[in-house]
């Protein structure tokens, strides 16, 4: 399968000035894709902070630099709006991750683990999900990269909007019902 990528505009919110901007252009999206980055750590027992909240429509990924801007009200009340849906892969951790800069009441969320489940999708990585229901792999080679850097490298801020813009439409695409609902191209082994 071909490897694809988030297409539109990549807007990384680094000092506390840009928050409110990118959070009233936010404010006016019902559906969102999310994702959160953590550095890896490759030290046993030691887990690092969010790093990087990102959140997707269709046209514009906000990557908003956690380790600087920190979590402030306003963006929190997006995570706790139950008019905005925010859509995730495995989001539990993601929000706790959240919950530790700052408290909010999750709401609205919708983890693709647990939603594919009802389409017949048992293998639910985001990979994996992309390549079944979008027919395009999605490359993971920023994974492991230091989402605290001074700066997000190009390839980072992509891989970064490509994963909160890839759960977004995998959502859309399940509940249009396009493509039969699993990609033609996919893996057997991934239907049920």
């Amino acid at each position: 399968m071909p490897v694809d990528a988030f297409h539109g505009t990549i807007r990384v919110i680094d000092s506390v000035q840009q928050v409110d901007g990118a959070v009233e252009e936010i404010r006016r999206q019902t559906v969102l894709g999310f994702d959160t980055e953590t550095r890896p750590s490759f030290s046993k027992g030691r887990v690092n902070k969010v790093a990087l909240l990102q959140l997707s429509d269709e046209n514009t990924a906000w990557l908003f630099r956690i380790q600087r801007v920190g979590l402030p009200p306003s963006l929190a009340d997006i995570l706790a709006d139950p008019a905005i849906i925010k859509v995730g892969n495995a989001v539990g951790q993601d929000i706790a991750t959240l919950c530790r800069v700052r408290p909010f009441s999750a709401s609205s969320f919708v983890d693709l683990q647990q939603f594919t489940k009802q389409y017949g999708i048992q293998d639910n990585s985001l990979s994996k999900l992309s390549a079944i229901v979008l027919g395009f792999r999605l490359s993971k080679a920023q994974q492991l990269s230091n989402w605290e850097s001074e700066t997000l490298q190009p390839a980072q801020r992509l891989y970064a909007a490509t994963d909160a813009w890839a759960s977004l439409r995998i959502y859309q695409m399940l509940l249009a019902g396009d493509a039969g609902r699993i990609h033609p191209d996919a893996p057997e082994k991934s239907n049920v």
